[in-house]
């Protein structure tokens, strides 16, 4: 190849390809409004609260912050409203050994900080991030009706077994051997405060007599 075919080879390669970045430029910013929901005052409140407690020096969103703490795009997706509004006002009822300090955040202040983490949640992110791995022994052939319900109604959000889940619930590792009483189980499961008094676990009140009882058999296995 000649030295004025590679030159011409070079210019008009790299002018191609300059060409393809401005149309897929054009192309995303295009579409970008679609991909985010309307923000509302109540939301753009929310992101205030948000950086006035500098929550972004502990948690990430949207892939930007620290990561002491759990990632906060999808936390609305992953934990029930009612529990997210008391953990923010005051982690320490819902988790006596949790990291997060009081904030002092009012009841206010929560319920727009919640608004804004629902508007964050509902942005297209292509999968992203992943959702967490799910206890292993739900997702097995063998995995009995209780199993299945833990991991359909996505309660290793919030809890552990055998060190896969979440933590902002008890460790369930063993609460056959801590609470053996299937009939305790279902109570809980059907309204939690009646046997746990300010719980923050929302109840399951929509499952079927049937569903709660395999549910809270499994419960009593885990031992």
């Amino acid at each position: 190849m000649s030295t004025n075919a590679a030159k011409n080879l070079f210019i008009y390669g790299s002018l191609l390809c300059f060409i393809v970045l401005i149309v897929l430029t054009i192309d995303t910013m295009g579409t970008l409004d679609k991909r985010a929901p309307v923000i509302t005052d109540k939301v753009d409140a929310g992101k205030k609260v948000w950086h006035k407690y500098d929550c972004i020096g502990c948690h990430t969103i949207l892939g930007n912050g620290s990561y002491f703490a759990p990632d906060m795009t999808k936390a609305v997706e992953r934990k029930p409203k009612g529990y997210l509004k008391k953990f923010i006002m005051d982690p320490r009822t819902i988790k006596a050994d949790s990291a997060m300090p009081v904030l002092g955040i009012s009841e206010q202040e929560a319920d727009d900080l919640i608004a804004f983490l629902d508007w964050i949640a509902k942005v297209d992110t292509n999968g992203w991030p992943p959702k967490p791995i799910l206890v292993a022994a739900a997702a097995g052939k063998a995995a009995t009706p209780g199993q299945v319900l833990f991991q359909q109604n996505d309660c290793s959000a919030c809890h552990q077994i055998q060190g896969l889940g979440g933590t902002a619930g008890p460790d369930l590792t063993r609460i056959g051997l801590k609470q053996a009483d299937i009939e305790w189980h279902i109570k809980h499961l059907k309204n939690p405060e009646s046997v746990v008094p300010k719980s923050a676990m929302p109840d399951f009140a929509h499952l079927n007599d049937e569903e709660l009882k395999a549910l809270a058999e499994y419960m009593v296995t885990l031992k």
